[in-house]
């Protein structure tokens, strides 16, 4: 199984979510950013990398969301996701065909790719918390 880290990274109250190019096995599904763990690489290591060659900016990783477990035809992976901070960079599509800030109410409004939609379930639970009417 290998293991894939994704950036919950939220600037101004929006989430940032990318969306995979033409020609990718999963085109045109939309993603939290990140990438494969490299041999010798820690998480957060593997995170500050990738958000630099994906996007030429530079993060913060925070602490540990959550993980997912999901088999694609091509490949078992297992994504753990991070709070991530935005530092430095513009932001640029180096792999992705677009990327979106959104907000966490926005979140179910987006065709994720199958590892990501239980991350976006869960940041939609914790930042959209249900309103209580008050009793009559």
């Amino acid at each position: 199984m290998k293991k894939v880290t994704a950036a919950i990274l939220v600037l101004d109250g929006k989430i940032l979510i990318a969306r995979r190019q033409k020609g990718d096995v999963l085109e045109h599904k939309w993603e939290f950013p990140g990438g494969k763990i490299e041999p010798g690489e820690t998480p957060q290591q593997c995170l500050k990398r990738e958000m630099m060659e994906e996007f030429g900016v530079e993060v913060a990783v925070g602490d540990f969301f959550c993980s997912t477990v999901y088999r694609y035809q091509h490949i078992e992976i297992e994504l753990l996701a991070y709070h991530t901070a935005y530092l430095a960079g513009e932001f640029q599509l180096n792999v992705h065909a677009e990327i979106r800030w959104i907000t966490p109410g926005d979140l179910k409004h987006y065709d994720f790719s199958a590892a990501d939609i239980p991350i976006a379930h869960q940041l939609y639970e914790k930042l959209n918390p249900p309103h209580h009417s008050p009793a009559s």
